[in-house]
């Protein structure tokens, strides 16, 4: 593993490649759930909500607090997602109190494998904080916001370019179980995505006293249409690591809550590209994880990176090996990029998944057929949009 002096320098010059272009602010998929009901403002007349969606006062409140504790009563099948905007359910205050996914989300039981294919436990190395403002550094990096049966909850995301819409996309690259909760769950609700979440990055517990406008510089953008694979949503658990984190990944279609017709990438300023089918892991070189740890040490407050060198995890014999470093993030950085610096420009190559119980290193799904199937999915959905 190079020392943590290189890496750093390496992180360095792959956030030096946004610096100045920023604005100044296996089943098949869609059976299995990989796409969201569609979805038109109401005030057009076209709004038709879904099985289970509100349709009462006392319906609504209930979505908005996150209600209805039982998984069995949230929404699991691609026909019955539904994501109506709800103006200022997501303020400042309401940002700040939403808590990490559960340690990451799908939490691996054991800090080994007796798989084949699998590398040496990597080295920790101690997370850095990202330098301020984000949206002059890692613009297209954010939180992503939902509420749960526990209660409102945050991953983190990253603007991917759309080759259906260059310049303007509106894609958001996450995890899957941000979304959804896998074989035991449903889809998750007022998922919304920020870009360059509390620009500054102060304190957790002055976020309440800092103007709007440096919590969130770019506003909130709503997921009006989601595609996960059907192998997370079959296997994937939130409670253990399995051969469905290797499918954990998901990609957003988002909408602007103020109803600007800017596209995500041209309010923002950039995006990164994604790599599918990249070299497995014990021959990429060095990567540089990111995200919005939320689970202490972290207050889920400041974008945090890890410079590393990835190595292979496999979590099931007979699924693809995971990407795997060693770092010290923890909850609330599910879904969070990594990222290589391929031909001068910030590419895509995993997402935040699993760690350690102790925190000493993550694992991300690697993009492969089944990942590029999912984003074309998307893409091609809104191409003609």
């Amino acid at each position: 593993m190079p020392s943590i002096r290189r890496s750093t320098a390496a992180a360095a010059a792959l956030v030096a490649l946004l610096a100045g272009t920023a604005t100044a602010c296996g089943p098949d998929d869609q059976a299995a759930g990989g796409a969201a009901a569609d979805q038109k403002d109401q005030a057009d007349g076209g709004f038709k909500l879904p099985k289970g969606a509100p349709t009462s006062l006392d319906d609504l409140k209930k979505w908005k607090d996150g209600g209805w504790q039982d998984w069995d009563k949230w929404a699991r099948d691609a026909k019955d997602f539904a994501n109506p905007v709800i103006k200022d359910h997501w303020k400042s205050d309401r940002l700040a109190k939403a808590k990490t996914s559960p340690e990451i989300g799908v939490k691996a039981t054991g800090t080994g494998s007796e798989f084949d294919g699998t590398d040496p436990e990597p080295q920790p190395v101690t997370a850095e904080q990202v330098a301020r403002p984000y949206h002059q550094h890692m613009a297209p990096v954010g939180k992503i916001f939902f509420d749960s049966p526990k209660g409102p909850m945050v991953c983190s995301g990253t603007i991917v370019e759309d080759p259906a819409h260059p310049g303007k996309s509106n894609l958001v690259w996450t995890a899957g179980h941000c979304v959804h909760s896998g074989k035991r769950g449903g889809w998750m609700r007022n998922i919304v995505f920020v870009p360059s979440y509390n620009d500054n990055g102060v304190p957790m517990n002055q976020v309440n006293n800092t103007p709007s406008q440096q919590v969130t510089p770019y506003g909130r953008f709503w997921a009006d249409w989601i595609t996960t694979s059907g192998e997370w949503i079959n296997m994937g658990s939130e409670k253990s690591g399995n051969g469905g984190s290797a499918y954990d990944f998901a990609v957003l279609h988002v909408k602007p809550e103020n109803g600007s017709g800017k596209s995500l990438q041209e309010t923002v300023g950039n995006a990164a590209r994604v790599w599918f089918n990249s070299p497995a892991a014990n021959q990429l070189g060095s990567l540089d994880a990111f995200g919005y740890p939320a689970a202490p040490p972290y207050d889920g407050a400041r974008m945090m990176n890890c410079p590393a060198r990835p190595g292979r995890l496999v979590m099931q014999q007979g699924t693809p090996a995971m990407n795997r470093i060693g770092c010290t993030m923890t909850g609330g950085t599910s879904g969070g990029g990594w990222f290589v610096n391929r031909g001068g420009k910030l590419t895509l190559v995993s997402n935040t998944s699993i760690s350690s119980n102790a925190h000493t290193w993550l694992a991300g799904p690697h993009l492969g057929p089944e990942a590029q199937r999912v984003f074309a999915d998307i893409s091609q959905k809104f191409a003609n949009q």
